[in-house]
């Protein structure tokens, strides 16, 4: 039997009334006795959602989109592409700048829920957020697994590593190293490792990789890059995004590395701005036209029928962008 408003009212220790304040999101109500009826509401996996489409007759025509560091290049143009996408559909887009942080993620993901959201589109990275499984609402993710029935779209991470090693190693290095970020279990960006190591494997070169965490600042991130470089003497460096590749080429500057006549850089994501202001950079770029159509295609899908049948995983390919880097 599915839970009633009033099961969680009583779970909560609260009145109906207060329950239906805190799902729409009505009038004054501490931080207490919200956390209290959120926390009822996941133990009950209630679903106020699906109860206002009923009363209301119709959708709130309200997407929340989630994402870890809005200021990232990558981010930023995706999600702005999936804003028009939804604009021209006659979609609002809440935006959620999660700043890899997990309690933040789960409070925009309750402020979603009380705005009740038709729909929800997730590229953030923070690991064990339950209530993505619990709310019930419609969900498609980037780039991340959320679980079983949430549908994934990504690009393909593994051939993007494998060709990244492949330029550079065509471009003559044979000490080949990769600065990319944790590896996360389940994390579909893990493929950029595996298709780097793979291809050395092939070539019979040993892989040197060495985790530089997303959220390390640049200043941070530049100091571990340049002991890195002084301690080491590779002449090819994979970065795993496009920021990590610019710090590095400005780093092998720092240390009278020419670049690419001592060491070759491969970078990955190749967003517009990197293409504009950077083009001598060589780098893997994402699909961001197919991801972004591709992101907000299934979710309608799956606002249209909660039931549709759906893959659980769509790659798109990659391509590399040659520039005088590598």
């Amino acid at each position: 039997m599915k839970p009633k408003l009033n099961d969680v009212a009583k779970l909560a220790g609260v009145s109906p009334t207060t329950v239906s304040r805190v799902i729409n999101n009505h009038g004054y109500l501490s931080e207490q006795t919200k956390e209290k009826v959120f926390a009822a509401m996941r133990e009950l996996h209630y679903q106020p959602n699906n109860m206002a489409r009923s009363l209301q007759g119709k959708n709130t025509q309200l997407i929340g989109v989630i994402f870890s560091d809005i200021s990232n290049p990558f981010f930023g143009e995706l999600v702005s592409r999936i804003e028009k996408i939804l604009f021209a559909k006659n979609y609002k887009v809440i935006l959620c700048n999660s700043a890899d942080d997990p309690q933040k993620e789960r409070d925009y993901l309750q402020m979603l829920m009380a705005n009740q959201v038709d729909g929800i589109i997730a590229g953030a990275h923070n690991l064990g957020i339950e209530e993505y499984q619990q709310y019930g609402l419609p969900i498609i993710s980037f780039d991340r697994y959320l679980s079983d029935n949430i549908p994934i779209v990504s690009s393909d991470n593994y051939h993007g590593g494998w060709l990244a090693a492949q330029t550079l190693r065509q471009a003559g290095a044979e000490n080949i190293a990769i600065f990319t970020g944790k590896s996360y279990a389940g994390s579909p960006t893990n493929g950029r490792r595996e298709g780097y190591e793979a291809y050395l494997a092939s070539e019979q070169l040993t892989p040197h990789v060495h985790e530089l965490p997303f959220e390390l600042s640049p200043a941070l991130k530049m100091m571990e890059i340049k002991t890195i470089m002084s301690q080491q003497n590779y002449d090819g460096i994979f970065c795993s995004d496009d920021l990590t590749a610019l710090l590095t080429i400005n780093v092998a500057h720092k240390l009278s590395i020419r670049v690419p006549e001592d060491l070759r850089v491969v970078g990955y994501d190749g967003t517009a701005l990197m293409r504009n202001y950077h083009p001598e950079l060589t780098t893997i770029e994402q699909p961001l036209t197919d991801i972004s159509t591709l992101l907000v295609s299934l979710l309608l899908q799956r606002i249209a029928d909660a039931d549709c049948q759906l893959e659980s995983k769509y790659t798109l390919p990659v391509k590399l962008s040659k520039g005088i880097t590598a």
